[in-house]
C-alpha cells in the first residue's frame, strides 16, 4: 500500500503513472477527504487548546467565586463541536484507507507504457526455442490420451476448472512438488512450512488480496475465512504484529498447498487444461530480508 504522505507529496508523479498504467483510480477520491481530515484536525486542535486555555480561567473563576457560566456554556458546546469533528476525521480516514488499499503500485521508470501485450517489449531471451519435426499435441490433449489427466470426472464432482490427475500424472505432481521443497531447504537454506489452508480477512488485506482482489477469492461465509490463493498469504503472515530482530534475518521459508482461486472475470480466455484452474498445487518462496539493491558490474 502506497504510503499517505508520499502520495500527498507526489499526487502529479501518480497521477500519470495510474494514467500510464490504465488505472481507473481517480486523485479526487483521495485528495478530497485528505484534505477535509487535515481541516478538520487543524480545527480540533485550535478548539482543544481554547478549550484548556478556557478550563483554567473557569478554574480561577470558581476558585474566586466568580460566575463561570457562561464559560462552561461555551465548553459544552465547543465539546460538542470536537466530537463531531472527531467523526468527521474518522470517516475520512476510513475514505482515504479505502482508496490506498485500492491503487495499484507506481511502476518503475524503466516500464514501457502500453495497453496490449503488443507493446510488452523483450529485455533478453535465455536458451532457443526447440524445433520439432512433428506436430506438437496441446497438454489437455496428450494429457487424456495418456491417462493422467481427467477433466470430465473433475466436471462431474466438482465443475468447471478443476481436474483429476491420474497414475503417473498423480504421482509427477507429488514429485515436483518434492523436488522443489528439497531443493530449497536442502541447497538454498529454506525452512519448510505447512500452514493453513483457510486465513482470516486480516491475513488476506496484509497482503493486499483485499479488498482488491475479493471477487478472486473462496470464502467460507458461515466461519468467515478464506480458502488461500497462494501459499504467500500464510507465509507472509507468519511474523503478522510481531517485531523482528535484525540480526535474525534474512528468514527464509517454503510451502507447498493446494491453492484456490475463483478467477472471476477470466472466462472465456486461456481456460483450457491446466490452466486458470479453480484448485491447483504450489511451491512457494518467501524471504524476510533486509532492502536489496543489485550490484551492477561496469558493463551494465
Amino acid at each position: 500500500m502506497l504510503d499517505k504522505t508520499w502520495v500527498r507529496d507526489n499526487i502529479a508523479a501518480l497521477e500519470k503513472a495510474l494514467r500510464d498504467r490504465g488505472s481507473k483510480a481517480s486523485i479526487d477520491e483521495f485528495r478530497q477527504p485528505d484534505d477535509a481530515r487535515r481541516a478538520a484536525l487543524r480545527e480540533v486542535e485550535s478548539l482543544k487548546a481554547r478549550r484548556n486555555k478556557v478550563s483554567d480561567e473557569i478554574a480561577a473563576l470558581k476558585k474566586n467565586r466568580q460566575d463561570a457560566d457562561a464559560l462552561i456554556g461555551e465548553m459544552r458546546e465547543v465539546g460538542d463541536r470536537i466530537k463531531g469533528l472527531d467523526a468527521r476525521v474518522t470517516e475520512a480516514e476510513t475514505a482515504v484507507e479505502a482508496w490506498l488499499m485500492g491503487v495499484p503500485n507506481v511502476p518503475h521508470a524503466s516500464v514501457p507504457v502500453g495497453r496490449t501485450s503488443d507493446d510488452n517489449v523483450e529485455v533478453r531471451r535465455w536458451g532457443t526455442p526447440p524445433r520439432f519435426d512433428f506436430e506438437p499435441v496441446a497438454h489437455w490433449d496428450l494429457g487424456v490420451r495418456l491417462g493422467i489427466l481427467d477433466f470430465e470426472r473433475a466436471a462431474r464432482m466438482s465443475g468447471a476448472r478443476f481436474t483429476v490427475l491420474m497414475g503417473a500424472g498423480a504421482r509427477l505432481e507429488r514429485a515436483l512438488i518434492n523436488f522443489m521443497l528439497d531443493l530449497h531447504t536442502g541447497q538454498h537454506g529454506y525452512t519448510e512450512v505447512l500452514p493453513p489452508l483457510m486465513v482470516n480477512a486480516k491475513a488476506m488485506t496484509g497482503t493486499g488480496q483485499l479488498p482488491k482482489f475479493e471477487e478472486d477469492l473462496f470464502k467460507v461465509e458461515k466461519a468467515g475465512y478464506y480458502l488461500i490463493p497462494t501459499a504467500e498469504v500464510p507465509l507472509t503472515n507468519l511474523h503478522r504484529e510481531e517485531i523482528l530482530d535484525g540480526a535474525r534475518l534474512p528468514l527464509s521459508y517454503t510451502a507447498w498447498t493446494p491453492c484456490f482461486r475463483s478467477e472471476a472475470g477470466s472466462y472465456g480466455k486461456d481456460v483450457r487444461g491446466l490452466i486458470r484452474q479453480h484448485q491447483f498445487d504450489k511451491v512457494e518462496l518467501v524471504r524476510f530480508a533486509r532492502p536489496w539493491s543489485p550490484t551492477r558490474s561496469s558493463s551494465s
